[in-house]
């Protein structure tokens, strides 16, 4: 079994920062890429940021320039460091990964969802 557990969402003011944290756990072998998506409310879930196993990243247009996504490897997690944060970033944020687990079997896998409000 694999779990992804995420933390650090909350209420923030605009322009405000938050980092979320994305720690994976259970029979893994190894994790390929980790990403951060997003859903607001009666919005489809939309891509913000991934990252590769050896740190290549690439960002959704609408947060180019404030946010930045990093791992640790050795600790099975991902961060997703938010600056500038603005109304509209306001959304249920999932963690993903691509792991291949000790049984050798790769499978993509979200965690359960933190919730971000930016708002005043």
């Amino acid at each position: 079994q694999v779990q992804l557990v995420e933390s650090g969402g909350e209420l923030v003011q605009p322009g405000g920062s938050l980092r979320l944290s994305c720690a994976a756990s259970g029979s893994i072998y190894s994790i390929n890429a980790m990403g951060w998506y997003r859903q607001a409310p009666g919005k489809q879930r939309e891509l913000v940021a991934t990252i590769t196993s050896s740190g290549s990243t690439d960002y959704a247009d609408s947060v180019k320039g404030r946010f930045t996504i990093s791992r640790d490897n050795a600790k099975n997690t991902v961060y997703l460091q938010m600056n500038s944060l603005k109304p509209e970033d306001t959304a249920v944020y999932y963690c993903n990964a691509d792991i291949l687990t000790r049984l050798l079997r790769r499978s993509n896998y979200w965690g359960q969802g933190t919730q971000v409000t930016v708002s005043s």
